[in-house]
């Protein structure tokens, strides 16, 4: 006998979006709804609590596999072939990067990534050039390769290199090693890319001109498709923008331009969109805001093959091929470990978004060159997301998801627009020369760092949490490549090439690691961490949210918060104070109380003999009372707006730290 299934819930009636929203406003005590549960985005795009199936009522069906490719370009997405683990070992000795290759080989990766030194992208003699030359392999020779790649069997594992303008020339020499090695040039496969127009955001000019840079774009395609190489040779690296401190949206227009650029030049010689699309690798950062990177991925395959398709080029070129590397732009010194919670949420995203390879930076790569036991820690990184987490077993898992789908939608339409603009400018090229690209991007980076240094954007261990026990490590020249020798790199003069405004790679912990490095050189020079008093008033709810407030305030920049009984009386309050002998001195309590503790608690502090510089813990009510204990002798105020990094290096200035 059967019996017809019921329904658990048919005794339910079903909650709407509107019944939802209603539980959730009066779960705000009556604070605004858009105030506290929308998320302005550096993207512009507002970030609602919760999305439902209304969001994508119309958008398009989409299929993994199928244009416009926003679910993957492969019907059966990482199930298919999963995706190239591909590490990239430091140093710049050949024989060194080919041990440290050979064991990471060894250990579960299976792609080789050749790091090039800047003056060899350029096609430029390393030693000559002036250019840094502490990451990366000098590759020139048949010897140098031979070094770099000796043991390593290139018919089975791909090798991917971002060449700049000398992808010809790294091409040629890594099939003139396999033909000495007695092993037929189809060996090679994977990427070696040529990418002039990032390589000149990176360097502010190039050995050549771009024209001459495409015809050898255009010459390499044809030398591969007539070799029977299956090797990408046409490289838009878009993770440059994201490292100088780009938006997603910033990212993914720019990175779509530079490929367009690159179609409207290969056109230009004779190479259809069919013939020349599939050459295209994209690179992406991926950074820890995880649904947006993931969206951000699967935004940038419906932008490319929407502009294949008004390329003329078929289904099958449209098809977008990207690789997928861990920012260094939000990788911290302190707290070092805490970037391998970020690389893995990172490589997490990159994965779920679609990379067709990807690379974990070593939690230490900030600081000095990773070694083999932080290189195996990145490298377990996918292992694991691979072989534990079965990340691969799904077929685009974020597909059908309410939030990434709208989110994929809104990236996309502000990309599309802002390349437009860029088109509008007369292309990439053209918008660079002028600065425009640069600028946004430059403006967009200031907003993320005033964000880090007033504490609204967290850092865990750095800006928030720090660790004052910690022993900062001391940097490695050019280990993270945002360190300032990178930065003031000389451009290369060459008569006759363009000058751009370079692109510099940042990171946004930089203000604060610059502060931790001063207040550690006085805890070397006199033994004692500078110290700030918190002059506590009252019991302890009356003064412990802002001593707390304080102490976190003031740790961020090194300072060691210390404090005493709490005090009834402005007498007693000073003298603890002095007595305490640190050099600031905060004064914690209520704004209620505020007016009658705080003149005459500063005058006994500002009339001792060695008058401290005393802060109010909390912004007052209004401008005159603000002026008012300003003129009794306050210094400054620490508030939830300040900015954190400012103030403190204002008083370690003051302190001669």
């Amino acid at each position: 006998m059967t019996t017809k299934p019921t329904s658990l819930f048919a005794d339910f009636a079903a909650a709407t979006p509107a019944d939802w929203r209603k539980a959730a406003e009066e779960s705000l005590d009556g604070a605004p709804f858009e105030k506290k549960l929308i998320t302005r985005t550096y993207e512009g795009i507002d970030l609602r609590p919760i999305y439902t199936r209304e969001d994508t009522a119309t958008l398009p069906e989409s299929w993994p596999g199928l244009p416009p490719y926003t679910r993957g370009s492969d019907p059966l997405g990482q199930r298919a072939q999963g995706w190239s683990i591909c590490q990239e070992a430091d140093g710049t000795d050949a024989t060194a990067f080919n041990a440290a290759l050979l064991s990471d080989l060894k250990c579960g990766q299976n792609a080789v990534s050749l790091p090039l030194q800047p003056a060899v992208r350029l096609g430029l003699d390393p030693v000559k050039a002036g250019l840094p030359t502490e990451r990366g392999l000098a590759l020139t020779s048949v010897n140098d390769v031979d070094r770099a790649l000796r043991g390593v069997d290139l018919s089975a594992v791909p090798v991917f290199a971002h060449a700049g303008v000398a992808a010809g020339a790294v091409t040629a020499l890594l099939t003139a090693w396999l033909k000495i090695q007695g092993r037929p040039a189809t060996d090679l496969h994977g990427a070696i890319l040529a990418d002039p127009l990032g390589e000149l955001v990176n360097a502010g000019t190039l050995p050549v001109s771009l024209e001459k840079a495409y015809d050898e774009m255009a010459q390499l395609e044809l030398k591969v498709r007539t070799d029977g190489l299956a090797l990408r040779t046409v490289g838009v690296n878009a993770a440059l923008w994201a490292e100088a401190g780009a938006n997603a949206v910033q990212e993914l227009a720019f990175g779509l331009a530079s490929g367009v650029e690159y179609l409207r030049a290969l056109n230009a010689r004779g190479l259809t969109a069919d013939q020349a699309a599939p050459r295209f690798l994209f690179t992406y950062a991926l950074g820890s805001n995880l649904f947006m990177e993931i969206a951000k991925l699967r935004a940038a395959r419906l932008l490319w093959a929407r502009a294949v398709e008004a390329a003329g080029g078929a289904a099958a070129a449209q098809r977008l091929v990207c690789h997928g590397r861990t920012t260094r732009w939000n990788k911290t010194v302190l707290d070092q470990h805490a970037n391998l919670l970020r690389t893995t949420t990172e490589a997490f995203a990159g994965i779920v978004g679609g990379c067709a390879g990807l690379q974990v930076g070593t939690f230490d790569e900030v600081i000095r060159p990773g070694d083999d036991f932080s290189r195996r820690l990145a490298r377990n990184i996918q292992i694991i997301l691979d072989e534990e987490c079965h990340l691969g077993r799904v077929v685009d898992p974020a597909g059908g998801s309410y939030y990434v789908e709208t989110l994929t939608n809104e990236l996309a339409a502000k990309a599309w627009a802002l390349f437009q603009d860029i088109e509008g400018k007369g292309g990439l090229a053209a918008a660079l020369t002028a600065g425009y690209p640069q600028s946004l991007v430059e403006k967009t980076a200031t907003e993320k760092m005033n964000a880090v240094e007033t504490r609204r954007d967290a850092i865990i261990g750095t800006n928030l949490h720090p660790n004052l026990r910690e022993k900062l490590p001391a940097a490695e020249a050019c280990a993270s490549g945002t360190c300032g020798c990178c930065k003031k790199a000389p451009a290369v003069a060459v008569e006759g090439s363009i000058t751009v405004k370079r692109l510099v790679p940042r990171r946004r912990a930089e203000a604060f690691e610059a502060l931790r490095r001063r207040t550690e050189a006085a805890l070397t020079a006199t033994g004692v961490r500078p110290q700030v008093f918190l002059a506590t008033f009252g019991p302890r709810k009356q003064h412990a949210p802002r001593a707390e407030f304080s102490a976190g305030f003031f740790a961020a920049g090194g300072f060691e918060a210390v404090s005493g009984k709490s005090s009834e009386t402005p007498e007693a309050a000073a003298q603890a104070a002095l007595d305490s002998g640190a050099r600031v001195v905060v004064l914690c309590s209520t704004d209620d109380t505020y007016p009658a503790l705080v003149p005459a608690t500063v005058q006994l502090l500002k009339t001792s003999v060695n008058p401290p510089l005393v802060v109010l813990a909390g912004m007052p009510a209004t401008p005159e009372l603000q002026k008012k204990f300003t003129e009794a002798g306050v210094d400054e105020f620490i508030h939830v707006r300040a900015n954190c990094a400012k103030v403190l290096a204002g008083f370690i200035d003051k302190l001669g730290l």
